[in-house]
């Protein structure tokens, strides 16, 4: 099985196992925006402390996430050249088990990686060379490097707890030479429409069946997200992929 080919088979089955299948029953708790979501409806407790407290999910949620990475990673590189140019550390900021960082320090072996996440998380985590585990709450704090990495992690939140990471994060990383590295999609408008639009339409669908306040976001809507977070200014580019590689400087 080619690595691509790997990569979805881990998706699929993390998102038609009766546990993400279900919210999709639910999706009118959403739609009415009464205060519960799909996934809460379906399953008593939301996404995070179903995960958490299941580890059988977390593991298949895990196995998923590293699996995008392997295919995200090298085509953010070979579509971003000097990404990563003139930084010395890393911080990947909800990292999962480090399979993210792990990519990222071996393709740039010049930097020293901070894999973060909720202590439940990295305390399994397997050790990585040239890597750091580091438990905690992105909501307080981000453990300080050159810049810090988020991979497909802030289309989970509402522009509110965008907004609060994106400070904490800004917080962490120098005023100089800093930047906050987003890995995301970017839904465009009608006029800008490309052959994986409706990808990302697909992945805002899913996003509103697996979490509470998440969504996928206009360019239109991260600029506002990054400019209450405090930053002067950021750049977005496409690459071959649903997401694009957005970099937000202090």
């Amino acid at each position: 099985m080619r690595q691509g080919d790997h990569g979805m088979a881990a998706f699929i089955l993390m998102e038609s196992s009766p546990v993400m299948l279900a919210p999709w029953l639910s999706l009118s708790a959403r739609v009415l925006a009464n205060g519960t979501s799909s996934f809460e409806k379906a399953h008593g407790e939301d996404l995070w402390s179903y995960t958490a407290a299941n580890p059988d999910h977390s593991q298949l949620f895990n196995e998923a996430m590293a699996c995008d990475a392997r295919l995200v990673v090298p085509v953010m590189i070979q579509g971003c050249p000097g990404l990563f140019d003139g930084l010395s550390s890393l911080v990947d900021v909800g990292g999962d088990n480090g399979s993210t960082i792990k990519l990222l320090v071996k393709a740039c072996p010049w930097l020293q990686g901070i894999n973060f996440d909720l202590p439940h998380v990295v305390s399994v985590a397997a050790e990585i060379s040239g890597v750091e585990h580091v438990g905690g709450d992105t909501f307080e704090s981000v453990p300080k490097a050159d810049a810090a990495f988020i991979l497909w992690v802030l289309h989970d939140w509402a522009d509110k707890e965008c907004i609060q990471i994106l400070k904490k994060c800004k917080e962490a990383i120098p005023e100089d030479k800093g930047k906050v590295i987003i890995v995301d999609a970017v839904i465009q408008e009608q006029e800008e429409m490309d052959k994986l639009t409706d990808a990302r339409l697909m992945l805002d669908m899913v996003i509103m069946a697996h979490t509470t306040t998440g969504k996928e976001r206009t360019l239109k809507e991260w600029g506002f997200v990054l400019g209450e977070a405090g930053f002067s200014r950021y750049t977005v580019k496409p690459i071959r992929a649903s997401q694009s590689v957005i970099e937000a400087f202090p």
